[in-house]
């Protein structure tokens, strides 16, 4: 039998809520209203979406605007730590190749990589950390390099671009960042070359919504 792959940790967002943590969104809600801070049709608009939410996911956009006060105290759970052990450093080079990480795997403490006349596509959003803050050099001439993190993560960016350019993080989706947030430091020089960031959904995220739909 081969080696299994290890399982990437769920996002807790998406876990099943219970009646109870509706209830007490329903509870936030009436407060609200009793406010002021809502009308009456908005109330009901808003309770209608608590009784059909399913995933915390679904609750948290409902009471967004609203404070949280010690009787609004209603909140997602923490995310876990994606710090674990790991390497503390790697090097790689792509000279008209390519370099492509992707899925669950452990960015180490540092990280550099090379990339000249080729590319290189790191993507971080199931990977684990081996530092709560890791540093990756990217020089890049006449090549590229695309990072890809989820909403969980911060990005620091520190390059340099010589008739090349460093860019990011460009957000497809709203950080959501906490205290178990892991930084990415990304430092380096791109000659003739580009590095980019992007935020991206989690990888299956969209088509669970649209499963849940």
């Amino acid at each position: 039998m081969g080696d299994l792959e290890p399982r990437a940790t769920p996002d807790p967002t998406l876990m099943r809520i219970s009646d109870e943590e509706r209830h007490q969104v329903a509870e936030i809600l009436r407060t609200a209203a009793g406010d002021g801070r809502i009308d009456l049709d908005e109330l009901d608009e808003r309770l209608e979406a608590t009784y059909a939410a399913r995933t915390y996911a679904d609750l948290a956009p409902i009471t967004f605007d609203l404070p949280t006060g010690d009787q609004l105290a209603w909140q997602p759970p923490a995310l876990p730590s994606p710090v674990v052990d790991g390497p503390a450093s790697e090097s790689h080079v792509a000279i008209l190749n390519g370099l492509d990480r992707k899925g669950v795997w452990v960015v180490p403490r540092r990280m550099s990589v090379f990339a000249m006349m080729g590319g290189a596509d790191l993507d971080l959003r199931q990977a684990k950390f081996a530092a709560q803050e890791v540093v990756i050099t990217v020089n890049a001439f006449m090549g590229g390099v695309q990072v890809t993190v989820g909403p969980h993560t911060h990005v620091v960016m520190e390059g340099t671009g010589i008739m090349g350019g460093y860019s990011g993080p460009g957000d497809k989706v709203p950080a959501e960042l906490d205290a178990n947030s892991p930084t990415v430091r990304i430092r380096g020089v791109a000659v003739w070359g580009g590095v980019s960031v992007d935020r991206k959904p989690m990888p299956g995220q969209k088509r669970r919504r649209r499963e849940r739909r």
